[in-house]
């Protein structure tokens, strides 16, 4: 390739790449590391807590459930955020991140009802609770091992709703019935021995 034509591709290169990094939307903290500031504490402080920058989610005796619920509604949005988990018994850990109205969850650890893991699945509710077309049925080759920390971006735009588990894609499912927008809940499922951790929690609106 000659000089000039190599230095032309190289610039088109390079704005590609500046184009696509202006396209990127810009992910803010939604939770700050210290405090459950941005989320509706009242009635959940017995469940959750922050303990060296990490927002812990643990059940009480009873093995009540909760949810952690954002101050604001969202409608579309992308959140990001690291999460880690450790099962105490042959249950597993039944966590989650609900969204829109009606309700939609993306799973995170066991299916209470089906009792396998279902992380990066999406739940309905409906029947089947778990779409197939929704499934993230790689989600065991894209995650790190039970205990460390791995990395979950999801997606709200429209109809469609897409998980990304470690940086690939896991899970994409569409359904025009979610579209209300609706406070983001953390889950702790009840009847469940559980403890669940996030942090580098991160969200944009789309």
């Amino acid at each position: 390739m000659k000089p000039r034509s190599f230095a032309f591709a190289l610039a088109l290169t390079f704005s590609a790449i500046v184009a696509s990094l202006a396209e990127e939307p810009k992910l803010v903290p939604l939770f700050n590391d210290t405090d459950l500031t941005n989320f509706k504490a009242a009635g959940s402080e017995a469940f959750w807590r922050v303990e060296n920058g990490v927002l812990t989610g643990e059940n009480d005796a009873a093995k009540k459930g909760n949810y952690l619920w954002t101050e604001k509604e969202y409608g579309d949005f992308i959140i990001e955020f690291d999460v880690r988990w450790k099962g105490v018994t042959d249950r597993g850990i039944d966590t989650g991140i609900e969204m829109r109205k009606p309700k939609i969850q993306l799973q995170l650890g066991t299916s209470g009802s089906l009792r396998v893991d279902m992380s990066g699945s999406w739940y309905t509710g409906g029947k089947p609770a778990y779409p197939e077309v929704g499934q993230a049925k790689e989600a065991k080759k894209l995650m790190k091992p039970e205990g460390e920390w791995n990395h979950f971006r999801i997606q709200a735009k429209g109809d469609t709703f897409t998980c990304w588990i470690n940086g690939q894609k896991a899970s994409e499912y569409t359904d025009a019935k979610f579209s209300g927008a609706a406070p983001l809940g953390l889950q702790i499922h009840p009847g469940v021995e559980m403890k669940c951790e996030y942090r580098s929690v991160k969200i944009v609106e789309l």
